[in-house]
């Protein structure tokens, strides 16, 4: 049967991916971000994927104010870069994994959650800035993604938003689900998106860096207990943006309820007016 055997949680911030496409990793400000994720390359590297199943939320791209879905499975064998006002991320296409996608579909909505299931969707920063991150930039037209990605949307932009409890059990239904798919798959889940930012009002540039550590903290030894905090308590503390954090949940959800080897743990501010948080776990 196929197992998950690693989660990944990293910010997703569109600059990131700006100062990668633009060759400036290497200047003083984005170099100390940047060098907070060598290791994780490298862990790629040496604990490589048959499939990502990445969480993470479209930012008006895929989806507008027309149709917001709280929950979408992307079930494509492809998903284009979004053009997100600038052109399209010079990144390769994400190929998509259809038959675990389905599959995960099935067990999960049998599972009493409701998911969208999407068919055709492009793709945006949300989920390429991670890949970017983690599996390094394309060195020419021929490069591809290491491994098929399924894409899962979760809304965090127009309220009401998934509580955090319920993103924490969906990561658990999930995690029942890719035990049942009858392939030996190694599936590594990620969540993606915050952490504590604010792009508007009287807060804009809001960074509270003991919030996000105490964060961090939690979602490695008591999920259960954080999934508990309420919508309000991120607004506050982590800002109106900060709510993305909830899609962490979804993915620490999904490991094994025996505590995690913590493979990597790295936090820096700023990234643009974000802070950036990044931690890697291993199922023990």
């Amino acid at each position: 049967m196929a197992k998950i055997t690693a989660s990944v949680f990293t910010s997703h911030v569109p600059a990131i991916g700006a100062a990668i496409d633009l060759g400036k990793t290497a200047e003083p400000y984005w170099q100390p971000l940047f060098a907070g994720y060598e290791f994780s390359k490298q862990w790629m590297k040496d604990n490589p994927p048959d499939v990502i199943f990445l969480v993470f939320n479209d930012h008006a791209t895929a989806f507008s104010q027309e149709m917001i879905p709280t929950f979408a499975i992307a079930c494509a064998d492809q998903f284009k870069p979004a053009d997100e006002g600038w052109g399209p991320r010079p990144v390769p296409v994400v190929k998509g994994h259809p038959d675990l996608a389905s599959h995960i579909a099935q067990s999960v909505i049998q599972d009493d959650f409701d998911l969208t299931i999407v068919n055709k969707m492009d793709v945006d920063h949300g989920l390429t800035v991670p890949l970017s991150l983690m599996c390094g930039q394309p060195a020419a037209d021929k490069f591809e993604w290491p491994c098929p990605v399924i894409p899962f949307a979760v809304n965090v932009v127009q309220y009401p938003v998934p509580s955090g409890r319920r993103c924490y059990n969906l990561g658990k239904a999930i995690a029942r689900a890719v035990e049942s798919y009858d392939q030996p798959l190694n599936v590594h889940i990620w969540g993606t998106g915050g952490m504590s930012h604010q792009l508007q009002g009287p807060r804009a540039g809001l960074i509270n860096r003991e919030w996000d550590n105490a964060f961090l903290d939690q979602l490695i030894a008591d999920p259960a207990e954080l999934a508990g905090r309420p919508h309000i308590d991120y607004v506050r503390e982590a800002g109106s943006e900060g709510i993305e954090l909830v899609m962490w949940l979804i993915a620490r959800g999904a490991m094994s309820d025996q505590p995690p080897k913590v493979r990597h743990r790295f936090y820096h501010v700023p990234a643009s007016n974000t802070a950036v948080g990044h931690l890697i776990l291993e199922n023990t």
